[in-house]
């Protein structure tokens, strides 16, 4: 007699198809016939083109004045004390973090604001107001010193710290408002809803469901705002006379001269110039990465 236990048939596991198996049999990618010297080879020559740069300001930063030695060795720090000290780049640096702070609070604030209206409200020329946004950003910056100048001399701004913070952010805002509005598409409109039938305004509602959903977001606006007001040569040099008010990039500009150039100090300024923005994009990195993944999904 046939038992029942004797019927039962263990089911064997199901595979699940990979991307190899569903490729015609026989054809395989490029990159798997490629031999591994056709990666390796272009990608070393591109990271000595990359390297080999860092490591010449490196070089002219840490070796002693005169030296024609390859390795920074013996190492000394005279460069750096004397752009810190003799070269007043402690203040080029106070000012050029203010500046870049400021840019970076008020871009996100204001284009926050503004993103939230393109991407919430429909009006009648929205598409109008998108299509100049976007126009603006063919506009070199050059263009905008003269009518920036005489507005600043107007209102007695020039030689301000303040003049450079609200060029800054004018010529950042555009493209910051645009990628905001996007994230903020990206959030569900139904959680906004949600929180209305809760009893929460419209401010509330953003503050406490759609304001955290956008912290990558804002950070990749946010740093983007910070390194180009920090790095931003034009608008410092322009409006700002006095010594005491200058940025980093103008406090570089004066370590050179028609008769000389003191390349070791050069490249320490540039050392310290550089070291800030590194540090920055070393801890947001992660959120940076996030940010630009969200604004790439149209939601």
């Amino acid at each position: 007699m046939i038992t029942k236990e004797a019927t039962e048939v263990t089911p064997a596991p199901v595979r699940v198809p990979t991307a190899a198996d569903r490729r015609p049999p026989g054809k395989k990618r490029a990159w798997d016939e490629a031999p591994r010297w056709q990666i390796y080879v272009p990608l070393g020559i591109y990271l000595v083109f990359t390297l080999v740069p860092f490591y010449w300001i490196l070089l002219f930063a840490l070796r002693p004045a005169g030296s024609t030695s390859l390795v920074p060795w013996p190492m000394t720090f005279d460069h750096f004390e004397k752009v810190w000290n003799e070269r007043d780049f402690g203040i080029y640096f106070q000012n050029s973090v203010i500046t870049g702070v400021a840019t970076l609070l008020l871009t996100t604030g204001v284009a926050l604001a503004g993103g939230y209206a393109l991407a919430r409200f429909d009006f009648k020329i929205k598409r109008g107001f998108m299509l100049a946004l976007l126009c603006t950003q063919f506009v070199p910056g050059a263009l905008l010193l003269v009518p920036l100048f005489q507005i600043f001399a107007e209102l007695k701004m020039i030689n301000s710290l303040s003049s450079v913070i609200i060029a800054e952010t004018v010529f950042q805002l555009p493209l910051s408002m645009i990628l905001i509005s996007g994230f903020i598409r990206n959030v569900p409109y139904s959680l906004e809803e949600a929180a209305w039938v809760d009893g929460c305004n419209r401010f509330t509602a953003f503050r406490i469901v759609v304001l955290p959903l956008l912290r990558p977001g804002l950070i990749a606006v946010g740093s983007f705002a910070f390194v180009h007001a920090w790095n931003h040569f034009l608008f410092a040099l322009m409006f700002l006379s006095d010594q005491t008010k200058q940025t980093i990039p103008v406090g570089l500009n004066t370590l050179m001269s028609a008769d000389s150039v003191d390349l070791g100090a050069l490249a320490a300024g540039g050392i310290i110039a550089a070291v800030p923005v590194v540090i920055v994009f070393a801890f947001i990195q992660k959120w940076l990465i996030t940010g630009f993944s969200a604004g790439a999904v149209k939601g």
